[in-house]
């Protein structure tokens, strides 16, 4: 493997398990079984790096590679056992969600600019790959997708830290300091829209 390579299977790696761990915690209060949540959590840890993939017309990487879907399985065991054990705070599943936002993000962008595509539709490739599987856990939880809430700068976040990443890489600031930059904007913006209720402008017509 390149540098480049296992960057991108690390970050992966760590997506993919942040964000089964996020939709764990999303489903405390819809007393599903074992079975759901895992459902549930492999859509969400597996979905946007699919989408992503078969628009790129690449192998879809969790069936290429089972230590993607043995994370996501182990993860899910071990947050619903721990979650049966010590009270988890109301909410908490938003925390793990804005890093695994910003992991999906970056790995979604550098493998589409890997594949030599355009800046413009690498970074919104990045943005699938980030928002993707959170709005099939918000649908199969039967929850408005977060991406969708007012006050949230979900995909906004997601799309300035691709640009970022994309940026950083055409200025020659290297693989590593690129997705650092991208991903670390992605987290600051998400948790700052979460603390602070920050939002876009609505469309209303007078």
């Amino acid at each position: 493997m390149s540098a480049t390579s296992d960057l991108i299977y690390a970050v992966t790696m760590a997506a993919v398990a942040v964000n089964a761990a996020s939709a764990v915690l999303e489903t405390e209060d819809k007393q599903m079984d074992l079975v759901g949540a895992i459902a549930v959590a492999l859509a969400t840890s597996l979905g946007g790096g699919t989408l992503r993939d078969l628009l790129l017309d690449r192998p879809v990487f969790w069936l290429g590679d089972i230590n993607y879907l043995a994370c996501g399985l182990l993860t899910v065991v071990c947050i619903f056992v721990l979650a049966r054990r010590v009270r988890i705070p109301p909410g908490l599943f938003v925390v793990p969600d804005a890093v695994g936002l910003a992991l999906f993000t970056v790995v979604g962008s550098q493998i589409a600019l890997a594949h030599g595509i355009h800046w413009l539709p690498a970074s919104l490739l990045g943005v699938v790959t980030g928002v993707f599987g959170g709005m099939l856990r918000d649908i199969l939880v039967n929850e408005v997708p977060l991406v969708m809430r007012p006050g949230t700068l979900y995909a906004t976040a997601s799309w300035l830290g691709a640009l970022t990443l994309i940026g950083g890489t055409r200025l020659g600031l290297g693989e590593a300091t690129s997705a650092l930059a991208g991903g670390s904007l992605v987290l600051l913006i998400r948790l700052a829209s979460i603390r602070y209720q920050l939002s876009l402008p609505t469309y209303k017509s007078r």
